[in-house]
């Protein structure tokens, strides 16, 4: 007796747990529209991030500056003129971009304006914030320029670094779109 005593009361024990287990709780409307919009959200993200993954891989984007600085410690400027932009597609690269160049002090503004219909070393490496896109052109001079992006996939921004072996490097901060 004491044996089915205790059988009946450890089945009735474990359907008890099993009865608060598997009961969902119940979120009141104000909850469950918090959670809608924080999955939805979530989602926009996700689906941006993977937009940004698909031009790098395409090699179809294009760089819109915003600011530009000659480095190590040149002055910050601002890029209001919505012509200038690098645009990267397939193994073409169309460069419209304000540039600081000379020797010596006092350096010289000039524009970067050339379509190169290829270029050397195109490599694009996924980082866990995006892609770093470094490639290499002589833009039709004696000297070779290297380009570098490092391309953020979750915000949209980038970072373009223009190196050459004879003036300092500049550094452009923006974002990338698609390029129609």
């Amino acid at each position: 007796m004491k044996k089915f005593l205790y059988i009946a009361l450890g089945a009735l024990l474990c359907a008890g747990v099993y009865t608060v287990i598997g009961q969902k709780k119940t979120l009141s409307p104000k909850e469950e529209r918090r959670e809608v919009r924080e999955k939805r959200r979530a989602e926009r993200i996700a689906e941006y991030e993977r937009f940004n993954d698909s031009l790098v891989m395409s090699r179809n984007f294009q760089f819109n500056p915003q600011t530009m600085q000659q480095l190590p410690a040149g002055s910050m400027r601002q890029v209001l003129n919505p012509a200038f932009n690098v645009g990267v597609w397939d193994a073409t690269v169309d460069v419209c971009l304000p540039y600081i160049k000379g020797f010596v002090p006092p350096y010289y503004a000039t524009v970067l304006n050339y379509t190169v219909p290829s270029v050397q070393g195109y490599t694009a490496e996924q980082t866990h914030e995006g892609w770093l896109v470094t490639f290499t052109s002589p833009l039709f001079s004696a000297s070779t320029y290297t380009f570098t992006f490092e391309i953020y996939s979750r915000t949209g921004g980038a970072t373009l670094t223009i190196a050459n072996p004879l003036y300092n490097s500049v550094q452009y901060s923006g974002t990338i779109s698609q390029l129609y």
